[in-house]
C-alpha cells in the first residue's frame, strides 16, 4: 500500500511540474501587457499620418501635372501671344502619312504616341491691330481691306496635342482645315509662324498656380512639419575642435644655468 501511494504522489508531482512548464511556455495574453496611448501620442500619430499623406500625394502629383499642364502653360506664356484676337484665313491643308512626314501636326490626340497620320493647316493673318465686332459671323468682307501676313502654322495649342474631351481633332480639322475659312486667332509676337485658335493669359497663369504652386507649397510645408516633429533640427555648435585641440605648453626649464 505504501509503495502504491508513493507512486501516486510521484505521478501527481510530475503532472504538476508538466503543468507549470506548459504555463511558462504558453504565450502570454497581449491584453495584460497592452499599453494605452495618451492623447498626445494619438494626436502625434494622426498628425504624422496626415502630413505624410499630403506630402506624398502632392509630390507625386507634380510628376504628372508638370509635363501635362505646367510645361505647356509656361511655353505658351514665353511665346508672348497677342491678347486681342485677329482674323486668320486658312490658306491650305495637307494630310500626310508616314513617320518622317509627320514631325508635327496641327492637332493630335495624345502627346506621347508616334505620329503616322497628321494634318498640317497653314493660315495667313492680319498683323495690324484690329477690333473684331461682336456677334459677327461672316468675316469675308471684313478681311478684304486688310493686308495678310506670310504663311504660318495653325496649332490647337502650343504643343499641338491634347486629350479628349478638351482636344477633339476631328472637329478641329473639320472646322479650321477648310481652305478659305476665316476665324479669330492669336499669333506669337516672338515667332509669327505659330498661331493658336484660343489663348488667355489669365488662364495660363491660373494653370501654373493651381497645378504647380499649390502642390509644391503643400509638399514643402508638410515635409518641414514632419522634420520638426521627428527630427532634431536645432543647430548645435561643434565643440569637437576644442577637445581635439593640442595642448601647447611651454617647455620646462629646470636649470637655467
Amino acid at each position: 500500500m505504501r509503495s502504491g501511494s508513493s507512486e501516486l504522489l510521484l505521478e501527481q508531482q510530475q503532472q504538476e511540474l508538466r503543468l507549470r512548464k506548459l504555463r511558462e511556455l504558453a504565450p502570454k495574453k497581449k491584453n495584460g501587457n497592452r499599453r494605452f496611448r495618451s492623447w498626445r501620442e494619438r494626436a502625434r500619430f494622426y498628425a504624422t499620418s496626415t502630413l505624410a499623406f499630403f506630402s506624398v500625394t502632392a509630390g507625386a502629383s507634380l510628376l504628372f501635372l508638370v509635363p501635362l499642364y505646367v510645361d505647356p502653360a509656361i511655353s505658351t506664356l514665353s511665346h508672348d501671344f497677342i491678347e486681342n484676337p485677329t482674323l486668320c484665313t486658312t490658306s491650305r491643308r495637307e494630310d500626310l502619312v508616314g513617320i518622317f512626314n509627320c514631325s508635327w501636326s496641327s492637332c493630335r490626340e495624345g502627346c506621347t504616341s508616334d505620329l503616322y497620320k497628321c494634318v498640317h493647316i497653314y493660315v495667313t493673318f492680319i498683323e495690324d491691330n484690329i477690333t473684331i465686332p461682336e456677334n459677327m459671323t461672316d468675316y469675308t468682307n471684313y478681311t478684304a481691306d486688310w493686308t495678310q501676313s506670310d504663311e504660318a502654322t495653325l496649332l490647337v495649342n502650343i504643343k499641338g496635342c491634347g486629350y479628349p474631351p478638351t482636344v477633339t481633332c476631328k472637329t478641329f480639322n473639320a472646322f479650321y482645315g477648310v481652305e478659305g475659312a476665316i476665324y479669330p486667332c492669336y499669333y506669337s509676337r516672338k515667332n509669327k509662324t505659330v498661331v493658336l485658335t484660343s489663348y488667355s493669359h489669365d488662364d495660363q497663369v491660373h494653370v501654373i498656380v493651381h497645378f504647380f504652386a499649390v502642390p509644391f507649397v503643400i509638399t514643402v510645408i508638410s515635409s518641414i512639419a514632419l522634420c520638426i516633429m521627428h527630427c532634431d533640427c536645432r543647430c548645435k555648435k561643434d565643440r569637437s575642435h576644442r577637445r581635439n585641440r593640442p595642448q601647447c605648453r611651454r617647455p620646462r626649464i629646470d636649470n637655467l644655468r
